[in-house]
């Protein structure tokens, strides 16, 4: 049975190899948020199109939107989230730590200081970030970071509406950073203070939500499968009432087997017209959507498939993280499915000190650069450092250029050597032939 990986497996590849550091750690870190570095902005960037690809552009009743991270406060107001976007949060009289209540496996015991009667009544602590804007420095000037991207998509839904003339069901969608406050920001990127999300605002009439809810929910399910998440992992959790959020009328939550155990990675909500009407009210603007056919005045219903892209990013990881052997030597590697893998391939002189290799090398990545293919150019350490490199970066296959390929043995001239990351198995193939293997 192969390895299960830890979490610290994942958060030592993570920054050996450059995917995700801490934020501020020169200064000691800053709780909460994290730095992505070269391969992990490139395995998100990937995420995040083929995720804009299965649910925006692949569609015909997708809008995107990018709307402001600060809003009028009034928005907060009405959605709810001032008064409601609260956690519950306890206090130890001794050490002075503070944690989230429901989170505490025994409520008489510290967790981390470790004395007992210590910790005192819980208290909601309201989790948005608040910030002045503008020259004020009063209780008028407070604005919000936002706790969610779906406001930004609600207070466009006019817009939308009045520019594009879109038919019903329709859907707007967004990709953007989001801020909580976490009273305890904890296991790696999963609960963090600062992280995006990638969401979408599906509107519908009011009779035809079931209908809606379901086949989102087939699609996330699709969608996880292209993520090479593995189905035995993600298991569908039905929210109870007291449970869910305020705005939502039903929520399934889909929970993934992360190292540190079974938590919520996705969520589908059923918001119903709880947004768009707390808006009309207390904007006085109409908020409704006019049938051009039939001149039907109504007030959409919202089905809101919402997911975490670091939860994701971290999910991922989880499932690509592989250890083996390969030539009777140990190797740990990551098994991202090809779309996602931050170079799809790359290019390896056989010697760094022979110029006639390098060269030849070079005009090999050329041409995979001029026909769009992500390579990255390594003649960095010997050929099997290389390898175990790219494997444990996810690189799906390398290209050596050797002797043979200068003509060493006239036959093999203008071939190369085509290595695969999980099997380890080396072919022979033209060069001319390299764009479109590379490109399937």
């Amino acid at each position: 049975m192969a390895k299960k990986p830890t979490l610290e497996d994942i958060v030592s590849l993570a920054k050996r190899r450059g995917f995700i550091y801490s934020g501020s750690e020169i200064y000691g870190g800053f709780s909460g948020t994290f730095d992505y570095g070269p391969l992990g902005v490139a395995l998100k960037r990937n995420i995040e199109a083929l995720w804009w690809k299965r649910f925006v552009t692949d569609r015909e009743d997708m809008y995107g939107i990018d709307a402001a991270i600060l809003m009028n406060p009034k928005a907060w107001e009405a959605s709810g989230h001032v008064s409601g976007f609260s956690d519950p949060m306890v206090e130890c009289a001794n050490c002075k730590g503070r944690f989230r209540a429901d989170h505490i496996e025994d409520a008489n015991v510290c967790p981390s200081c470790g004395k007992k009667g210590t910790l005192g009544e819980a208290k909601q602590f309201n989790m948005m970030f608040k910030t002045k804007a503008g020259a004020t420095d009063d209780e008028s000037a407070t604005v919000y970071l936002r706790p969610e991207t779906a406001g930004g998509m609600f207070l466009n839904f006019k817009n939308v509406v009045d520019s594009f003339h879109p038919k019903l069901p329709f859907g707007l969608a967004q990709i953007g950073k989001a801020f909580r406050n976490e009273i305890a920001p904890r296991e790696f990127v999963f609960r963090a203070r600062e992280f995006e999300q990638m969401e979408v605002e599906y509107f519908v009439r009011p009779d035809a939500w079931e209908a809606a809810f379901e086949e989102w929910h087939g699609i996330m399910h699709s969608f996880a499968k292209e993520l090479g998440l593995p189905k035995e992992n993600l298991h569908d959790l039905e929210v109870g009432e007291g449970d869910r959020a305020h705005y939502s009328s039903r929520t399934i939550d889909f929970e993934f087997d992360f190292p540190f155990g079974r938590k919520e990675l996705w969520g589908l909500a059923y918001r119903t017209d709880f947004d768009l009407l707390a808006h009309e009210k207390t904007s006085g603007v109409t908020l409704r959507y006019l049938d051009e056919d039939t001149k039907e005045k109504v007030t959409p219903h919202v089905v809101e498939p919402t997911f975490g892209l670091g939860r994701t990013m971290l999910a991922v990881l989880s499932t690509a993280y592989t250890e083996d052997e390969i030539g009777g030597e140990p190797r740990s590697y990551l098994k991202l499915p090809v779309v996602l893998a931050p170079y799809r391939v790359a290019v390896f002189p056989l010697l760094k000190n022979k110029p006639e290799l390098v060269a030849k090398a070079r005009e090999v990545f050329s041409l995979l650069k001029k026909a769009s293919i992500v390579a990255v150019f390594d003649d960095n350490g010997n050929i099997g450092k290389r390898y175990r490199r790219q494997d444990e970066i996810g690189t799906p296959a390398c290209i050596t250029i050797d002797f043979d390929t200068l003509g060493e043995t006239p036959e093999l001239k203008d071939t190369v050597t085509l290595r695969d990351r999980d099997s380890g198995e080396q072919e022979r193939i033209l060069i001319s032939e390299l764009v479109a293997r590379c490109s399937a």
